[in-house]
């Protein structure tokens, strides 16, 4: 019988190089590290958004384009026209110098590893392009008919690329008018003259989905992708559905504790009239393309899609749809058209949500999160914290987000009281753990995540650093700094089985999973 308890990790592609990466985690690192997650009697690995980023951007809610993949997750090395111009032999003494550099580093250097790419990705085009697409060998028939298959949005992201690439990357709202517009007639004309400009794109785009459906075929557990709740301004979806946009107002949430004056993310709202008009066009296309590529996926801020906090230029902010009912009918319409995908979906319901809001997700079926220091009896005098055996079959129990602190940082900077209110739940009891203490613990950190494993819920996802009682973080929200996004993991992914360390979390993770229904045997 097939368990519908399931166990992963959250860990970004970008935070597992391998040894032979270029200074971040690529596509090709997915089946060594998958490896290590299958010995770990885990089944889903929960990643976050691999969309292309804006120039300069290292935070992947900040895309480009919401469908296509950022060329710096491609394996230079397995390319097969790199391979034909000598590999990393072809390289320059300083860009091996380089390339040798950002391997070594503990964080990633987005720049250079970016810079490094580039010139690289430039030369195998310029081979594929001259013998093979010249040529009309089978590889080009190959990359025609990707082409043709995915014209439906590869078309329009190639040439929203080459052109902002001649505009210095500027917005497009600063381009010439024409385009700016998409005059049919300036459009065909660029597409002639930057013919091949194009084709580099939708080249990159061709390697990234047949190294992404490699990997994914052979990784042997759930690949579950990020789908964030807006793109940018600045991106080719939205150059190309002016209409469905609010270019003049800019959606975030409102105040609340933890932002007195509410957070305004400079993103542009969703007319939601014209989504609904077209029958949610542009959102069942991404819905499309992430189960191209994604086993399930996040929805990332779900609220946002009942109920969008929009700031206009002019006038006071306020919730679209305005009233209860309204929200709820276009939450469970958009719902219902990502779970039209085929893939999976669970929803990011964190933060400061509707009691009908999460009526809605159970009434759907749709598992939302359950992070244990949020969920506690808020409205009792003590606010005992919810025994996670309590938690329902359709949740995602977890420590925390890419958004929080890690499980060790939360523990140290907890209260004495509320150490001794969580140490009062069953399981923790149970442990024979010192629960006085405020040092974060060995048996500190597995008694929890123990307590998490044993949950009612059906999908258990853990952030990597939990798993390991590291202290260190994805990102700090609403701050930009040069750490967030640029964590990587201690090792290299293809040793992992070779570290003590990893070895013993893998082998307590799989004991774990087997005792409590989530083993992926």
């Amino acid at each position: 019988m097939v368990s519908t308890r399931h166990a992963g990790l959250f860990v970004p592609l970008f935070s597992i190089p391998s040894s032979r990466s270029w200074g971040i985690g690529e596509i090709g690192d997915i089946t060594a590290f998958t490896a290590w997650l299958r010995e770990a009697g885990q089944d889903l690995w929960q990643l976050l958004p691999v969309n292309e980023m804006a120039e300069g951007q290292h935070s992947p809610y900040s895309a480009l384009s919401a469908m296509a993949i950022d060329p710096i997750y491609l394996s230079v090395g397995e390319m097969e026209d790199f391979g034909a111009l000598g590999g990393e032999a072809s390289l320059d003494v300083s860009a091996r110098h380089d390339l040798t550099e950002v391997r070594r580093m503990l964080a990633i250097d987005y720049d250079t590893v970016r810079a490094l790419k580039d010139a690289a990705l430039r030369a195998a085009f310029d081979r594929f392009h001259d013998v093979e697409w010249a040529g009309g060998s089978p590889r080009a028939q190959a990359f025609a008919a990707f082409v043709e298959r995915e014209r439906w949005w590869l078309d329009d992201y190639a040439l929203f690329r080459v052109l902002h690439a001649r505009f210095q990357q500027r917005w497009w709202r600063e381009w010439e008018e024409p385009l700016r517009r998409r005059d049919p007639g300036a459009l065909d004309r660029e597409r002639r003259e930057d013919a091949r400009e194009i084709l580099y794109r939708q080249y990159l785009q061709w390697v990234a989905d047949d190294q992404w459906q490699r990997a994914r075929a052979a990784c042997g557990v759930w690949l579950f992708g990020d789908f964030p709740f807006m793109v940018s301004g600045d991106s080719a979806d939205v150059w190309v559905h002016q209409d469905a946009f609010d270019l003049d107002a800019s959606v975030g949430t409102p105040p609340d504790e933890f932002a007195a004056d509410g957070q305004n993310w400079g993103l542009p709202a969703y007319r939601w009239e014209v989504m609904r008009a077209r029958d949610f066009a542009w959102l069942r296309a991404r819905a499309r393309r992430s189960a191209a590529l994604f086993d399930g996926y996040r929805v990332d801020h779900l609220v946002g899609f009942y109920r969008t906090y929009v700031r206009p230029a002019q006038g006071r902010p306020s919730f679209t749809p305005a009233d209860e009912a309204d929200q709820v009918a276009l939450g469970e319409q958009v719902l219902n058209v990502l779970a039209g995908s085929g893939a999976r979906i669970i929803a990011e319901d964190l933060g400061t949500v509707p009691d009908f809001v999460r009526a809605s997700l159970a009434r759907l079926g749709v598992p939302g999160y359950k992070v244990l220091r949020w969920e506690r009896r808020w409205h009792q005098p003590e606010r005992p914290f919810i025994d996670p055996a309590d938690y329902p079959a359709a949740s995602v129990a977890t420590t925390g987000t890419h958004d929080t602190d890690p499980l060790a940082v939360w523990w140290s900077d907890l209260t004495a009281d509320d150490r001794a209110k969580l140490s009062e739940l069953p399981a923790l009891r149970a442990a024979g753990v010192d629960w006085e203490t405020a040092r974060f613990t060995a048996a500190v950190r597995d008694a929890i995540i123990e307590l998490l494993a044993a949950s009612g819920s059906d999908f258990l996802i853990l952030p990597i650093q939990d798993v390991f009682g590291w202290r260190d973080r994805i990102n700090v929200p609403a701050t930009i700094t040069d750490d967030n996004w640029t964590w990587r993991i201690l090792w290299p992914v293809d040793v992992l089985m070779q570290e003590q360390e990893t070895r013993e979390r893998a082998r307590t993770l799989r004991e774990m999973c087997q005792r409590y229904g989530r083993s992926n045997e």
